[in-house]
């Protein structure tokens, strides 16, 4: 997208897509990849974040997406929130951007229980990370076809949840996605395990991966490592991770695998031999060679 910098407002204008992780689950405690954050801590820091995005530049954005395990839905609009004076604050104490935030994910979380009450999870539940993604690249793209001017956007993944094996293929397509639009995917997890699908976001897209060592003083991480515009991080040495997880999960189980069997029509990657491919319907003959030394056993369609 060569014609993208040009239509740009300023090289520090920021438009921030920030993906909060509402999981029920996490935050009660309910599985062993718990943060020991409380949620309220947790939305004081996120609030005084956008606060301090939206002071840095006047043409500033802030757009947050609530990431459910059902649903994943816009609650905060900067662009469309204009001040009132009925609702620029509630009983005069709370500002107008808090005020509506909260009264959004109020309304969401209740809508995603319902819509979990019917099924009863076991096991580690993951949220909709694949689901507010899209949600956020669509929105990006409108805004590159809302006008002459625009700002730079970017992505925030704020996620506890581990990741979901099945979500893999859409999470990818996204990234992707991202990649080729040029927006950078950052990531903040909060949670007690590292995720390979944001380490592989971050590592694809040029973002930030950052997991906190002290949760208490999320604020702090959030305003000296994600609140630079794109054009300042050229100029700082912002975190780098250690390793990335390039680990796929397999299309048969939706389980992260070492080694697997890849169908050479489609890409499709199984942790077992398959006689058909399940995804494109490729019939597989036999391999060719000795191939138990590879990390993934590539076998050939027969024509």
């Amino acid at each position: 997208m060569a014609s993208i910098p040009s239509k740009l407002y300023s090289d520090d204008v920021s438009l921030l897509v920030l993906l909060l992780d509402t999981n029920p689950f996490l935050w009660t405690g309910a599985n062993t990849t718990t943060t020991s954050l409380p949620f309220p801590s947790f939305l004081n820091h996120v609030l005084s974040f956008l606060n301090s995005i939206l002071l840095l530049n006047q043409l500033n954005q802030v757009v947050v997406i609530a990431t459910g395990v059902n649903s994943c839905d816009y609650i905060y609009d900067s662009s469309s929130s204009l001040p009132t004076t009925a609702d620029s604050s509630e009983n005069g104490r709370m500002p107008m951007l808090c005020s509506r935030l909260l009264s959004k994910l109020e309304e969401f979380v209740i809508e995603d229980e319902r819509l979990s009450k019917d099924e009863s999870p076991e096991g580690i539940v993951s949220s909709l990370l694949s689901g507010s993604l899209s949600l956020a690249l669509c929105y990006i793209q409108r805004v590159f076809r809302s006008g002459p001017l625009h700002p730079q956007p970017r992505i925030l993944c704020l996620q506890g949840s581990p990741d979901g094996p099945e979500q893999y293929v859409a999470v990818m397509n996204a990234i992707f996605s991202a990649q080729r639009s040029m927006v950078p995917i950052d990531s903040c997890v909060i949670g007690a395990q590292h995720s390979a699908f944001l380490q592989q976001a971050s590592y694809i897209t040029g973002g930030v991966y950052l997991k906190p060592q002290l949760p208490d003083g999320l604020f702090q991480y959030l305003s000296t490592v994600f609140a630079t515009d794109l054009l300042s991080r050229n100029f700082l040495r912002l975190p780098k991770p250690v390793g990335v997880d390039f680990r796929a999960s397999c299309f048969c189980h939706k389980k992260t695998i070492d080694m697997g069997y890849i169908c050479s029509v489609c890409l499709s990657i199984f942790c077992k031999h398959h006689k058909k491919c399940s995804t494109c319907g490729s019939v597989f003959g036999q391999a060719l060679g000795d191939t138990t030394s590879t990390d993934r056993k590539r076998k050939t369609p027969e024509t």
